[in-house]
């Protein structure tokens, strides 16, 4: 299974946000355009974003923002606001094994715990990784 693209779209949303918050009015058609995605999709993950208290939009000049320090912003923190996931976690099991079988019988038993283990360990590495990261790989790359 794979995290759905809403989280890179996340990640470019607030990059940009933070990379040309003192050169360009942020809104959904100057995202859409550094995107390449459709206006109504980054709305709707920037409303996502907007509930979870990473961005703040108004209509006046400002446009849009973040909502708090880009260092406090998380990996994981864009992960849980865009709900890549779900609450069934990265992997889904097939839901109808065959219980005759010794194998159908005993798959999520086995499975389910290593399955654990490593979607927590996936996300004990996005709490390292905050969005400074990617804003400064960024301007080290990009002559503005």
């Amino acid at each position: 299974m794979q995290i759905t693209s809403k989280f890179t779209i996340a990640v470019h949303i607030i990059t940009c946000i933070e990379f040309f918050k003192n050169d360009y009015k942020i809104t959904s058609s100057f995202l859409a355009g550094s995107i390449g995605a459709n206006p109504v999709i980054v709305r709707n993950i920037m409303g996502d974003l907007k509930n979870a208290g990473i961005i703040s939009i108004s209509q006046g000049k400002s446009g849009i923002e973040l909502a708090r320090p880009i260092e406090k912003i998380t990996f994981f923190d864009v992960y849980k606001a865009v709900d890549c996931v779900g609450n069934e976690g990265l992997f889904h099991f097939h839901e109808n094994p065959n219980m005759k079988c010794p194998v159908g019988r005993n798959i999520h038993a086995v499975l389910g715990k290593r399955l654990e283990k490593i979607q927590d360990s996936m996300e004990k590495e996005m709490k390292k990784n905050n969005m400074a990261m990617i804003v400064s790989d960024i301007e080290t790359r990009t002559i503005k």
